[in-house]
């Protein structure tokens, strides 16, 4: 089936004792019209869940068993599933974890229409060999830099605990409009956001006749906190199209997690790593 290319499709279909020995792609096909073909590509993509009593996830294989009761839901939306990734690259391989540089327009997070765009589901069907990939904590869309993911549960917990308790150190850096030189001595700034505590230490690192270069450490971990308090201090940063506005021109937002440094869980030594030379954030003239 040919579909138009703005083809958006929500159906839930509830599976009968006729359904059992079916595949998903076949009964979804014949419900909605959509191809086989191209719903196995949607379910490759995320777009395709299975409800299985109080349970709900993602369903990628076509010959899963179905059971009776059991609820199909698809999430189809051609503008979504045609969308492809940026890669990310690979900073270091430790087998139960990895550290990657995660590029501007890769999401840590799906949605149900899909989950392809995302760099744990990237990294699950690219990185060799091949093995389950757990998202630990999160950057933005627009911001760019470091990220680790684990590739059990059990590390998963590890790492997640590690960040919870903020073993991990996090440190950023962003391009922010204006001079920021007067700040040579690290401060904290300490204003609350959405009625919570939250704090950012901040230091000066370069600057040029517009702009300067800022190095950044999260003391609490509130949305948005870094633009925040950045725009709030005076100091928006640049292709901030949420708290910059005026200032945005045509730069992608200029900010990055420029560094993770924890005790590793796997052999008990200290472990940095940092962002590429190559990927780093340039300060221009």
């Amino acid at each position: 089936m040919r579909e138009d290319p703005t083809t958006i499709i929500e159906y839930t279909y509830t599976i009968t004792a006729n359904d059992n020995a079916k595949k998903t792609s076949s009964i979804l096909a014949s419900e909605t019209g959509l191809s086989q073909q191209n719903l196995k590509v949607a379910m490759q993509k995320g777009a395709v869940w299975l409800h299985r009593n109080q349970r709900c996830q993602r369903l990628r294989r076509n010959n899963k068993a179905l059971h009776t009761g059991d609820q199909l839901q698809l999430f189809y939306n051609t503008t979504i599933l045609s969308q492809e990734p940026p890669a990310p690259s690979l900073i270091n391989d430790e087998k139960e974890y990895s550290i990657w540089y995660k590029p501007y327009g890769l999401f840590c997070q799906g949605s149900k229409w899909g989950d392809a765009c995302t760099i744990n589901r990237w990294v699950e069907t690219h990185l060799q060999p091949q093995r389950p990939c757990f998202l630990v904590h999160r950057l933005d869309q627009a911001t760019t830099g470091i990220i680790l993911l684990a590739h059990s549960k059990k590390m998963a917990q590890v790492f997640s605990n590690f960040f919870s308790t903020r073993t991990i150190q996090k440190h950023y850096q962003a391009i922010v409009n204006g001079d920021f030189s007067p700040h040579h001595d690290p401060f904290e700034i300490n204003t609350h956001i959405d009625g919570k505590k939250a704090s950012t230490t901040l230091s000066y690192v370069a600057t040029t006749t517009k702009n300067s270069l800022v190095d950044i450490q999260l003391n609490t971990g509130r949305k948005h906190q870094i633009r925040i308090h950045l725009s709030q201090f005076g100091f928006p940063i640049i292709g901030d199209r949420l708290y910059g506005q005026a200032i945005t021109g045509d730069k992608n937002l200029q900010l990055q997690a420029v560094k993770l440094a924890f005790k590793c869980p796997l052999t008990g030594t200290n472990k940095t790593f940092q962002v590429p030379e190559k990927l780093q954030l340039v300060l221009e003239e």
